[in-house]
């Protein structure tokens, strides 16, 4: 039990009416879970508004109330404590609350459009392979060590956050790699987290459904590093056209990785296959099983942070070189029949034309590529008809399908896709509503050394209908229809 006037530390208070000394028993954002002895923060979010629940909260025990707007009735007994954003302040009043967790360890973040839970995920494998324990808070999943942790968003709430940096502290991990989403960064859920390092991959169109604009994505990728300490190190691309403007003020110390110029890390590709990457890196060879150009990027990204992290170079390439990447991360498959099928999470133009890129290299050249590839409802509807277009120009055959409609109707997200595709592209592709039927169809028309891509859903094992999470799996359908079809 800690006092409330402790967890106010850093919190920019406008108005306190009560006892700040009394004992907290926890700190909570959702009122359903109030007992006695409660702090009720209430958030202003997308759906609902934790202010309307606030006499719920005092109702069921909760002795603090933090908003940013009195209620009209203060009742006797209850301290209210008004501040300007409730979502910065639950960041700060988490952190202290649970004893400053990220000061315990070393923990990095990785921000980016694309890559980071490559990176996070094969940063985490390598220091466990270099002897420490670490945690992943991840898209995939949060691990602890050994023990794997469900994951329901890339970056959790603060309350949520800190309470795992807390278990994993107290576990004795040393250090924690982190991917760090827009949203998360916006919404202040990583707010008050003492950073060792940072890591820009990319950025490239997405979520415009919720920053608006793409001045506005950038500028909160961007914060991200400009609230750095000055004892943090930050690592950025350079060969992204805002790679060098990510660390323009930042008061960490700076470096950056690049395949293509001079730089701190320097990387050149020497092979690309699907029996892995071959590479410089510091002048030095080494054979990855990591495919493709952007795995290189990544690769160089992992590189620099384990060195800025005090790891000795070569014996940081040694272990590089015998990890594998992130599961629905070019995740692939051969069949009996010598078809290729790649899940990959490309839900992104840029992600997607990255994958189809990369196939186009590893190709022979005389193989169909065939696309299996669907937009997400009530998300950016601008970039359906760009990745549709992306998906019949790098590919010998599309098909467009859902990939989570949630409240939309799969068929008009499909006729979003169709519509500004040129003539060309619809001589390529096909529409089949069905996920199951589409992957169904790409494996019955695909000949031996084909290339099948399942784009969009990568690690999910579900697809979102209305508000329902049903089972589905991208590499199970996958390999049910090579046993199916190929008998």
């Amino acid at each position: 039990m800690v006092k409330l006037q402790d967890i106010l530390y850093k919190v920019r208070l406008q108005s306190v009416n009560g006892a700040t000394d009394m004992q907290v028993k926890d700190i909570q954002i959702d009122s359903r879970k109030i007992s006695e002895g409660s702090v009720f923060i209430a958030i202003r979010g997308e759906q609902t508004d934790g202010h309307a629940f606030i006499n719920k909260a005092i109702g069921l025990g909760a002795t603090a109330i933090v908003c940013e707007a009195f209620p009209s009735e203060l009742k006797e007994g209850v301290t209210y404590v008004k501040v300007s954003n409730t979502h910065e302040a639950v960041a700060y009043m988490s952190h202290n609350f649970f004893g400053e967790p990220s000061l315990k360890m070393k923990l990095v973040g990785v921000t980016g459009t694309n890559g980071k839970t490559t990176i996070a995920t094969v940063l985490f494998k390598l220091f466990t392979q270099l002897g420490y324990k670490c945690g992943l808070i991840s898209t995939v999943q949060n691990q602890i060590g050994e023990t794997i942790v469900p994951s329901t968003h890339t970056t959790p709430d603060a309350v949520s956050l800190n309470m795992l940096l807390k278990r994993m502290a107290d576990e004795g991990c040393t250090h924690t790699f982190m991917e760090c989403s827009s949203h998360a960064i916006h919404q202040h859920r990583i707010t008050g987290l003492h950073f060792t390092g940072a890591l820009f991959s990319n950025i490239t169109h997405d979520h415009l459904d919720y920053h608006k604009t793409f001045d506005e994505y950038i500028r909160v990728k961007k914060s991200f590093f400009d609230g750095l300490g000055s004892d943090a190190f930050a690592i950025s691309n350079l060969d992204d056209r805002r790679g060098e403007v990510m660390l323009q003020n930042t008061p960490a110390k700076k470096y950056f990785y690049s395949l293509k110029t001079l730089a701190d890390f320097k990387g050149k590709i020497l092979e690309n296959a699907l029996t892995g990457l071959v590479m410089l890196i510091n002048e030095k060879e080494v054979h990855f099983r990591l495919i493709g150009e952007f795995n290189a990027y990544n690769l160089l990204c992992i590189y620099g942070a384990a060195v800025c992290l005090g790891e000795e170079s070569s014996e940081v390439l040694r272990i590089l070189s015998m990890l594998s990447g992130a599961e629905g991360r070019f995740d692939y498959i051969i069949s009996s029949r010598h078809i290729i099928g790649i899940v990959d999470y490309a839900h992104t133009p840029d992600a997607l034309e990255n994958v189809l890129l990369t196939i186009k290299k590893l190709r022979k050249g005389y193989e169909q590529v065939i696309t299996v590839v669907g937009c997400g409802g009530n998300r950016d509807k601008t970039k359906r008809p760009v990745m549709a277009q992306i998906a019949c120009d790098l590919s010998d055959r599309a098909i467009f399908t859902s990939d989570n409609p949630r409240h939309e109707d799969p068929s008009e997200i499909l006729k979003d896709m169709e519509a500004g595709l040129n003539s060309a592209a619809k001589r390529k592709f096909v529409s089949v509503v069905d996920r199951r039927e589409a992957i169904k169809l790409a494996v019955s028309v695909a000949n031996k050394e084909d290339i099948i891509l399942l784009a969009g859903k990568g690690h999910e094992k579900y697809q979102i209908i209305n508000d329902e999470y049903q089972p589905f799996d991208d590499k199970v359908v996958l390999m049910e229809m090579f046993q199916l079809l190929e008998k």
